[in-house]
């Protein structure tokens, strides 16, 4: 029997553990599944923490990518959780041939060369080996608009992201979606890396007079204390994000002030999909726990790099053409293709709210053509 090893690159520990531990989880439960099938494969998960004091870090997700690359064994990754770790993984994995498949990471500028994806696959621009199963913020961020515009009947605004390369990309397009709607956006302003106090910004925002705030970023750079800072200045208004605070740490870091927040996830609710039952109950039976935002699809990302191995073998060339001409994929989040540039048809956007401190769904938007 052939050992075969998929590397993986997440945020594991810290405030990013949330995150990446149930999106790891999904992936480990789906080499179990693969293991237990039998074969002349045995799948094995090596696992890189991209982390660093507790945040994601760019430059350590492509320290572990050189690592795993450096393994002859590990035939592709499910990488990574956040966009700009993908920024600085994906143009090494892309001179290496390799594929890199992430469940969650959304900026557009990873794909697509409209948004600039050619500036990270240098090496080799049409010869994609980088894909992902989830949508980006090109329709996530605009569905956040429209929710708040047409849900919440919001037409005044104010905008926080913490500059990187997820939370300002799916702030501008927050903002572009909701003045074309109509809305005016009060304030529009990036916050320096490593705030801890936002009550002068905040301060400054109230009297602006928004109803409601809107921040692009995750918990980690200030989702969940800007939330709980809000009360401390007195700005009692509805608050808002994308998938980056719609996870168990921003309730943990926002306490009894995440009431009334708001999120998007890029990805349907697994829940609600009757392929994924099967999936479900042996996830809750082996961890326990309920499956995080993005578990169904940290899955479907490993296996189909399972399938493409049992398909062509272990070899890293064949596997990466095998991945690029995905049609009709069966998985447990529906039926998808991979396009040209590597992106899901799969084009579906979660709306989340929290009630009595936990994130519950409230509605989803399906773009699928």
């Amino acid at each position: 029997m052939t050992t075969v090893k998929i590397g993986v690159d997440l945020p594991m520990s810290g405030g990013e553990a949330p995150n990446g531990a149930p999106t790891n989880n999904g992936i480990l439960l789906a080499i179990e599944d693969a293991n237990k099938g039998g074969g002349p494969y045995q799948f094995e998960e090596v696992l890189k923490d991209d982390a660093v004091n507790g945040v994601h870090d760019p430059a350590q997700g492509a320290k572990n990518i050189q690592e795993l690359l450096a393994d002859s064994a590990v035939v592709a990754m499910v990488a990574s959780f956040n966009s700009n770790v993908g920024k600085a993984t994906i143009p090494i994995t892309n001179a290496a041939g390799v594929v890199q498949i992430s469940p969650s990471q959304t900026n557009p500028g990873l794909t697509k060369p409209e948004f600039g994806a050619l500036d990270v696959r240098k090496a080799h621009p049409d010869a994609i080996n980088y894909f992902r199963v989830c949508p980006t913020d090109d329709l996530q961020g605009p569905v956040a608009a429209d929710y708040a515009f047409k849900d919440l009947k919001v037409r005044k605004v104010a905008i926080l992201d913490d500059q990187e390369t997820y939370g300002k990309g799916i702030a501008d397009e927050f903002e572009k979606e909701f003045k074309r709607l109509g809305g005016t956006v009060v304030s529009h302003d990036g916050i320096p890396k490593g705030t801890q106090d936002f009550h002068a910004i905040l301060t400054a925002i109230k009297a602006k007079g928004p109803a409601l705030l809107f921040f692009g970023g995750v918990t980690t750079t200030g989702g969940g204390l800007i939330r709980k800072q809000m009360k401390d200045v007195g700005l009692t208004i509805p608050y808002e994000g994308g998938d980056g605070i719609v996870e168990d740490e921003f309730l943990t870091v926002a306490g009894e002030d995440a009431n009334g927040s708001y999120g998007t996830v890029a990805a349907e609710n697994a829940e609600r999909v009757p392929s994924a039952q099967g999936f479900l109950k042996g996830y809750k039976a082996k961890f326990n726990s309920d499956p995080g935002a993005y578990s169904a699809n940290g899955y479907v990302a490993a296996k189909i790099i399972i399938d493409a191995v049992k398909a062509v073998g272990p070899d890293r060339a064949k596997v990466r053409a095998w991945v690029a001409k995905l049609k009709n994929y069966k998985s447990i989040i529906g039926t998808f293709s991979f396009d040209k540039n590597g992106d899901t048809t799969n084009k579906i956007i979660s709306v989340y709210g929290v009630k009595n401190g936990k994130w519950e769904w409230l509605t989803q938007l399906n773009y699928t053509l």
